[in-house]
């Protein structure tokens, strides 16, 4: 059964936030003389999987408010990188106003038409054609150019073992032990340490980019006429050039078949051949860097999405694990040097994730989607 979520102690209920949040707003309205709907200025939008908190602002044109906990949020890196990405030619929100002191901002409004929701088999293609030539351009800003426009000439943080491995062990910390209660022994440790050594290696084995780090559905607008908006991009490293790409393709949040997901994979792969963001590599050898990222990556997300319930006390994302197993077995079927981590997986962890209110039998999970 699902264990009980502890909720943070310090979290503000919305309503505690909306009269200091629409008396900032109004003020920044009035400052720049737009017109806005007095006393009813913002509205609560639903969340996201962190602390940040989202309000429309009913002015002419629509902004979105947000409540950004400084405590827990690193607002000056969201800033500066939006600002980067911007100058860059990438579709990322101008920053209106804001107030570091109190987490607050005000940012252009990219609407609600989130790509998850116009994804379709015959839209598909469209749809991540332009998102991928977003992507294409994403990868192409110069990294260096980054810590000439911050305040101390700051770095993108890279993408190294280190923070590799940290991610990886959210599913030691969270899914394994705390979620399905499952007491890991010396030599499975040993198994999973193995398992996470070979992906890592294969993250650093490709060229290093610019990565947004959460690049998928639900962080892509799509806006008629224009090229897509980008958003939740503040967690952006300099890592392996698959990541994002593998984080579109291989969505948590909806699937499509092998063969349709590699032939977008290679035909990106070709694109950033021809832009010099990629030698020429084998096919075989791009597809292997592009599955074991996208495996990395969702062992991390089994991790967070435990922890988001069990922390946070979001349970939305449960219902999200079954597809995120389905890659994880999925992808390291295909690789025997992963043969022992997948059977370990399957004998020891499906059965207890058999038992969870939450599950749904992974073998089918997005299948109404494909």
């Amino acid at each position: 059964m699902s264990r009980t979520p502890s909720f943070p102690a310090s979290s503000d209920p919305v309503s505690e936030l909306m009269v200091p949040l629409q008396q900032w707003v109004e003020q920044q309205l009035n400052i720049r003389e737009w017109q806005y709907q007095e006393g009813e200025s913002i509205t609560a939008l639903s969340g996201d999987a962190g602390f940040r908190r989202y309000f429309r602002v009913q002015s002419e044109p629509s902004l979105l408010a947000v409540f950004s906990p400084p405590e827990t949020e690193d607002n000056a890196t969201f800033i500066t990188l939006a600002r980067f990405l911007r100058d860059q030619g990438i579709h990322a929100p101008e920053i209106i106003a804001a107030d570091l002191d109190q987490g607050f901002m005000l940012l252009e409004d990219f609407g609600d038409r989130l790509l998850l929701g116009e994804l379709t088999s015959e839209s598909v293609d469209l749809l991540y054609g332009e998102t991928m030539m977003v992507l294409l351009r994403l990868q192409q800003c110069p990294v260096a150019d980054y810590a000439k426009g911050n305040r101390g000439n700051k770095q993108l943080p890279e993408y190294d073992r280190s923070r590799l491995r940290q991610e990886m062990e959210l599913l030691r910390e969270w899914f394994i032990p705390q979620l399905l209660s499952y007491e890991l022994s010396e030599a499975e440790h040993k198994l999973l340490d193995n398992a996470f050594e070979q992906l890592e290696n294969a993250a650093l084995e490709q060229p290093q980019v610019l990565v947004h780090r959460d690049f998928h559905s639900r962080n892509i607008l799509v806006r008629d006429g224009e090229a897509p908006g980008v958003i939740d991009f503040q967690d952006a490293v300099r890592g392996p050039l698959t990541y994002d790409l593998v984080s579109l393709l291989r969505d948590c949040y909806i699937r499509w078949p092998r063969e349709r997901v590699e032939a977008w994979a290679l035909a990106y792969g070709n694109m950033a051949v021809e832009v010099g963001l990629l030698p020429l590599v084998k096919q075989a050898t791009f597809l292997r860097w592009f599955d074991l990222m996208g495996l990395q990556r969702h062992i991390k997300v089994l991790g967070i999405f435990a922890r988001l319930w069990l922390r946070d006390g979001k349970s939305g994302y449960l219902n999200d694990l079954p597809l995120v197993m389905r890659y994880t077995l999925d992808v390291a079927e295909g690789y025997p040097e992963l043969a022992e981590f997948r059977q370990w997986f399957l004998d020891n962890l499906v059965p207890l994730a058999e038992q969870q209110d939450w599950y749904s039998d992974y073998r089918a999970a997005g299948e109404s989607q494909a």
